[in-house]
């Protein structure tokens, strides 16, 4: 899909003061550069969190296989966009499960990444793409969105819990 696909501008009661005007829509090759900047933020918050896991300085994702996710259409990847600068993106994932034994039939979107550049929070730039997400996952079919957060990560917590998000499950480690 091209840059021009499922744009929407976000704009009506987002008019207070601080927030932007913002296009959302689906990411497209021009936008690299900007995602690898904002992934390296990511990656140092997550090395801020935990250094004994993540190494500083790196990202999640090269050009390469950020060239790959932009054409796998189980793995949308949303960008917020002012005057053509790169505010946040969110990466997602459809999943579906199927004929499982355990569990249920249901499809739905995960959250793989939510980032909104450092010098843009407080604007509701990741609210605006939180429910731009939620409102996609709704149309095409999932019942749930879902996402991970380290532990240590307390403004992404409080992000998320202000938007309604709960706890699924927890997972534990136990360092040896």
């Amino acid at each position: 899909m091209g840059c021009k696909a499922m744009t929407a501008w976000i704009n009506d009661h987002f008019s207070k003061k601080g927030a932007v005007i913002m296009e959302i829509r689906l990411a497209c090759k021009t936008d690299i550069p900007g995602m690898i900047e904002l992934l390296k933020q990511v990656g140092e918050v997550h090395h801020k969190i935990r250094p004994d896991l993540f190494r500083g300085g790196a990202q999640k994702y090269n050009e390469a296989d950020l060239e790959e996710l932009l054409q796998d259409e189980l793995r949308p990847i949303f960008v917020g966009l002012e005057d053509g600068k790169l505010l946040g993106y969110c990466f997602c994932m459809i999943e579906e499960v199927k004929d499982n034994p355990v569990l249920r039939d249901v499809k739905s979107l995960y959250i793989d990444d939510l980032c909104v550049d450092e010098t843009c929070r407080g604007k509701h730039v990741g609210s605006r793409l939180y429910d731009y997400v939620c409102d996609h996952a709704k149309q095409i079919g999932c019942c749930s969105v879902t996402l991970n957060v380290w532990c240590g990560n307390d403004s992404a917590m409080r992000f998320y819990e202000s938007r309604g998000m709960k706890p699924r499950k927890i997972y534990m480690e136990a360092a040896l």
